[in-house]
């Protein structure tokens, strides 16, 4: 699923190119069973972090992206310095879970896999809106 979404990015050696290869892994990981949703979390967020770095490298005028790893701070970027627009409240709560989650991920805390997942389903949104953004 994910892999198809951005397909526009398969094998491409940019930012993109590399949330095609995390969406690779989120489709691989959806057909495990693996009951810790930890690690799914870590590659959407690395997905979402570099899609969104990708187009704050393309389409800003100054062509760069902040060192963050924190979702929320990345879309009002990409809202503050590219056309981009977007109802960001919609998204703030769901993208600051995911960027918590993929945090515990890293440190091997046990997360809250329903909570993460709601996150998901409201940021697969975002996700279609910025691939229409993109094209």
């Amino acid at each position: 699923m994910y892999q198809e979404k951005v397909k526009c990015f398969e094998n491409i050696e940019n930012l993109g190119g590399k949330a095609w290869e995390h969406a690779v892994t989120l489709d691989i990981l959806n057909k495990t069973n693996i009951k810790d949703c930890s690690i799914h979390c870590f590659h959407y967020q690395q997905m979402m972090e570099l899609l969104i770095k990708h187009l704050l490298e393309i389409k800003s005028k100054f062509g760069a992206y902040s060192k963050t790893h924190k979702l929320q701070k990345l879309l009002e970027e990409l809202i503050a310095n590219t056309s981009f627009t977007t109802d960001k409240t919609k998204y703030f709560m769901a993208l600051q879970v995911i960027t918590v989650c993929a945090e515990e991920y890293r440190y091997n805390f046990l997360i809250d896999c329903a909570g993460y997942k709601q996150s998901v389903n409201i940021c697969d949104d975002l996700l279609d809106e910025l691939l229409i953004y993109h094209k």
